[in-house]
């Protein structure tokens, strides 16, 4: 036994040996391969030997069987089979009853048997050397059972009625013989079968293969109508075509880029700053006490400044707006401090030689109050500016 097992290991590995690639450079295709689980549909016939007395060649019957099964993945399948057709048994020529010699011919009978059965597949080579969907042949393990449905017996009932066998148990009465049908039976009898064998597939494509199988296979005595004490044999030798029932692997084709190598680009000169002209602009905030119009003290200085700068700056142009504080009086009155106040202050610019088209005159009354403070609201803003 351990020399069949290291035969068998030896056997799958030898078709495990995969060629080691070089590292692909510059632009490359790598094609990603993936199992995938799938029904299978076995169809095979052969021949079928029955363990017996008689020489090998006259034990020698046919047989067939179908399977459907599912490939759970690359090493292990399981498989629902029914075999089946003819068994036979017999004495080898020459042989002696009741101390008679028989014919030269061997005495042989034969009856039909079918097994439906349940099987458990193990694909040794993709076990030990890893999947490959491509390698050509697979060798692989089976090991299961079923159920032997026997009937047809009637060349062992003709055997035993010609030789005064009427009763099973008349031959072993008078001979004691494991040759004699001491066992005979009749109409359909069902025994149980213990299997196991070696599975050989030889791939043609994807979803199809040509498969060889070898089972052997093991029940009770009395298969074979006699007498042995020890469990009958039958052997089975079956070519057939294995077809999946549906796709078994998925091939993704995925392509490879070498890396582009970019130099670093010169730096851009910098960009000229630009020019930037700052346009002269000022703002003049002119305060008044209550009910008063006109600018004194300090307040007059900043109307002196403001006359300078548009003097200095004769493209620039002026807002002037009065505001009053919503705090005392009254809008109408409020309108009326408010609109004397920016009058008064252009009045100045035009008198200092400003000219009148240069300046814009507004008044918000108290209706806008530009500061938070109540009486900074007695105030007018002139904005210059081009």
């Amino acid at each position: 036994m351990k020399k069949i097992l290291f035969f068998v290991a030896l056997l799958a590995t030898a078709f495990t040996a995969q060629a080691q690639e070089a590292e692909p450079q510059g632009d490359w295709t790598e094609t990603k391969v993936e199992f995938v689980p799938h029904l299978f549909l076995q169809l095979q016939g052969g021949a079928s030997y029955t363990l017996g007395e008689a020489s090998f060649k006259d034990l020698i019957s046919p047989a067939a069987q179908i399977a459907l099964g599912y490939q759970f993945n690359p090493w292990l399948g399981l498989r629902l089979q029914v075999s089946g057709w003819e068994s036979k048994g017999g004495w080898p020529a020459g042989y002696a009853f009741d101390n008679v010699q028989s014919p030269g011919d061997a005495y042989t009978y034969k009856w039909n048997y079918v097994a439906p059965g349940l099987d458990l597949k193990l694909s040794l080579t993709n076990l030990i050397g890893g999947w490959n969907p491509d390698r050509f042949f697979n060798l692989g393990i089976i090991l299961g059972g079923a159920a032997n449905i026997g009937f047809g017996n009637d060349e062992a009932q003709d055997i035993a009625w010609f030789r005064g066998m009427n009763h099973p148990y008349t031959m072993a009465q008078n001979y004691k013989s494991d040759y004699y049908l001491e066992y005979l039976w009749d109409g359909t009898k069902v025994r149980p079968v213990g299997r196991m064998g070696i599975d050989m597939d030889f791939r043609i494509s994807d979803r199809v293969g040509i498969n060889l199988e070898a089972n052997a296979n093991v029940l009770s005595d009395k298969y074979n109508s006699k007498k042995a004490e020890n469990p009958d044999w039958y052997f089975n030798a079956l070519l057939g075509v294995k077809v999946a029932l549906g796709k078994t692997v998925e091939r993704t084709v995925i392509e490879h880029k070498a890396p582009v190598v970019i130099p670093d680009p010169e730096p851009d000169p910098e960009p000229e700053k630009p020019v930037i002209i700052k346009k002269p602009t000022m703002r003049t905030e002119i305060f008044y006490a209550i009910r008063e119009t006109i600018a004194v003290g300090v307040e007059e200085q900043k109307l002196n400044e403001l006359i300078k700068f548009l003097k200095e700056n004769p493209s620039t142009k002026v807002s002037v707006t009065g505001y009053a504080d919503a705090g005392t009086g009254n809008p109408k009155i409020n309108e009326m401090y408010a609109s004397q106040r920016a009058a008064n202050v252009a009045k100045a610019l035009v008198d200092a030689g400003i000219a009148e088209s240069r300046i814009t005159v507004d008044s918000k009354g108290d209706t806008v109050q530009p500061f938070a403070e109540n009486d900074k609201n007695r105030v007018t803003i002139a904005i210059a500016a081009e």
